[in-house]
């Protein structure tokens, strides 16, 4: 059942089951488990960035395309709620058409950049789709009417999905069952949902050809396949998914801006997830975003810590500074290339302990 569930693709290592099994039940869990604010949405953002990278993998992983424009459609599913919801008003009818609207829009423009630019090979279409992401961004902060500008939009949710709606007045554990919490659990079983589709499309047929795209497009082509419709599918599908994660931003942040969904910022940490977790292997997503988000969560906060227990050492406690986390995080992403070359996944997956 569960092997029919995963698409028969399971982790095929005892250490790295046990991980996925570790980081599932946190995710499903962590409002019990790890009570505050900032827990809560640190794993929200873990649940929101399995489906974006995992959704580029489809794209860079399986199909081997190089792509800076997966941000964009980040961006049109998370601006496509706001949007809606501040002229429509709250209510489900405002959700669902800003969704519908993002994923047909996301549906024309990736299917436009993958006509016209998936012609031309590796570092022309990765320059064309940056060019288009740039431009898109720019247009974003510039019709301030429509989107906010600089300043973004804030919107109001569906009464059951704000933090001021009671389900009961008695906790559950010791948490209080309200808005937010079903609004977490409503990431999470989408996120859920969304995974075990993409884990379908990389192991059905269609998934195969990308993969043989990706070893050798023009053997692929000789023996019969169009490789530009299954690249441009590729980029269709991905951005679907991609528009979706950003519609899950947009709702559990209730505010969307350009810095928010469109920062180029996220499209490294996007690359920086896919070749932590691995590639080629949709449970990188999921290890290398929880990972990542993490670090880039409590990193400072560690290293804090670190740096007043280090007092005595001045050059030491210097180094721990929380304002170099930053300096820290790239060390730690050095270090993880170089001895996972093949992604966390990789290594485990071929690690002889496993």
């Amino acid at each position: 059942m569960i092997a029919r569930l995963l698409s028969h693709d399971l982790p095929r290592s005892r250490v790295l089951t046990a991980l996925l099994l570790l980081i599932v039940l946190g995710l499903a869990f962590a409002p019990f488990v790890f009570p505050g604010a900032k827990a809560l949405n640190v794993a929200a953002k873990i649940l929101i960035f399995i489906v974006l990278v995992a959704s580029y993998d489809l794209l860079l992983g399986y199909t081997g395309i190089v792509s800076f424009a997966h941000t964009m459609f980040f961006g049109i599913g998370a601006y496509g709620v706001a949007i809606a919801s501040t002229r429509m008003g709250p209510g489900w009818l405002a959700l669902l058409a800003g969704v519908a609207v993002a994923l047909c829009l996301s549906l024309v423009l990736s299917l436009l950049i993958g006509l016209f630019s998936l012609r031309v090979r590796a570092i022309f279409y990765a320059m064309i789709t940056l060019a288009v992401a740039a431009a898109f961004q720019t247009l974003a902060s510039q019709l301030s009417e429509l989107t906010g500008g600089e300043d973004g939009l804030s919107f109001k949710l569906p009464e059951m999905l704000t933090p001021a709606f009671r389900l009961s007045e008695s906790t559950l554990f010791g948490v209080t069952p309200d808005g937010r919490l079903i609004t977490y659990y409503l990431l999470f079983a989408t996120t859920v949902v969304l995974f075990l589709m993409l884990l379908r499309i990389v192991n059905s047929p269609f998934g195969r050809v990308l993969q043989a795209i990706r070893e050798n497009d023009f053997r692929a082509e000789a023996i019969g396949y169009r490789t530009v419709v299954f690249r441009t599918l590729s980029n269709v599908l991905a951005a679907l998914f991609a528009t979706l994660a950003g519609a899950l931003l947009a709702i559990w942040l209730r505010y969307n801006g350009a810095d928010t969904s469109l920062s180029f910022e996220i499209m490294i940490d996007i690359l920086l997830i896919v070749v932590i977790g691995g590639m080629g292997t949709l449970y990188g997503a999921v290890c290398g975003a929880t990972l990542f988000i993490l670090a880039q969560s409590y990193l400072q906060d560690l290293m804090g810590l670190a740096a007043r227990a280090t007092e005595s050492v001045p050059l030491l406690s210097a180094l721990l500074s929380p304002d170099r986390w930053l300096l820290w995080l790239g060390v730690l992403f050095i270090l993880s290339v170089y001895f996972f070359p093949t992604g966390i996944v990789g290594k485990l997956r071929s690690w002889r302990g496993s």
